[in-house]
């Protein structure tokens, strides 16, 4: 099946110095969300990759009929291509793709020096949601979620809803990474929106306590919503990602 990408959804790939930094995007969303955090990684030297998530930024019919493992298998292609490239290797995402930081650092203890989970979930506390993952007579679809910004004027390329199956793999790959958090060591830098519509903000606070790990810093994103890397707290996500990267790469 030939998949149409759709402008500004694409997969992006710089290449740089030794350390390399995988730049995930989240639920429903695309790389245009974390594209300026890529970028601006870019620019400070790094060798970055932003995957597009299987299912993502072509059509909800594609969405619909992706999964957990298939958005797994994406990162997983991104995490090689950077390795075959650099000597040590970063993971940051918005949402699920913070999750994924967290999921991969599970995974990779070895491989993955550091983490910087964005507005990452583990947990939804919506009730309304998960009466409808099971239900046989479930809509097809629920409303999304995308384009929470403070921002003025700011939009996020993201699909105008959530089909239900991959919702199902979403809230399945959340709960089985809260339940890695003890396992995972790796140094981590969480931060989180005081504000966020889609991702209760006390995933942030849950992740740190949780986490297994000596080196882990919750850091509050104070002027931005859910989006937080294309709203009004971009800069301090890059400075804050990019002082952590320097201090823990080696």
């Amino acid at each position: 099946m030939n998949q149409q990408v759709m402008e500004g959804a694409e997969p992006f790939r710089f290449e740089g110095n030794e350390v390399g930094v995988l730049v995930s995007h989240g639920f429903t969303g695309t790389t245009q969300s974390v594209r300026p955090l890529g970028e601006a990684l870019a620019e400070e030297g790094f060798t970055v990759m932003g995957p597009r998530l299987e299912g993502h930024g072509t059509s909800m019919e594609d969405h619909a009929s992706s999964t957990a493992s298939d958005w797994i298998s994406s990162i997983e292609a991104g995490l090689t291509w950077l390795q075959q490239r650099t000597s040590q290797t970063f993971f940051t995402g918005l949402s699920l793709g913070g999750m994924f930081a967290l999921y991969f650092a599970a995974k990779y203890p070895d491989r993955i020096r550091g983490i910087v989970p964005i507005n990452a979930c583990v947990f939804l506390n919506d009730p309304d949601l998960a009466r409808v993952v099971f239900d046989p007579e479930a809509p097809p679809t629920v409303p999304g979620v995308g384009s929470d910004i403070k921002a003025e004027g700011v939009e996020e390329l993201v699909y105008p809803q959530a089909p239900v199956p991959p919702v199902k793999e979403f809230m399945a790959i959340m709960r089985v990474t809260d339940d890695l958090l003890p396992t995972i060591t790796t140094p981590a830098l969480i931060l989180q929106s005081t504000e966020d519509h889609v991702v209760p903000p006390e995933n942030g606070p849950h992740i740190l306590e949780k986490l297994g790990g000596e080196d882990k810093e919750l850091v509050w994103l104070e002027n931005s919503y859910h989006v937080a890397t294309l709203d009004n707290d971009a800069d301090l996500i890059v400075e804050r990602s990019v002082r952590f990267i320097r201090e823990h790469g080696g």
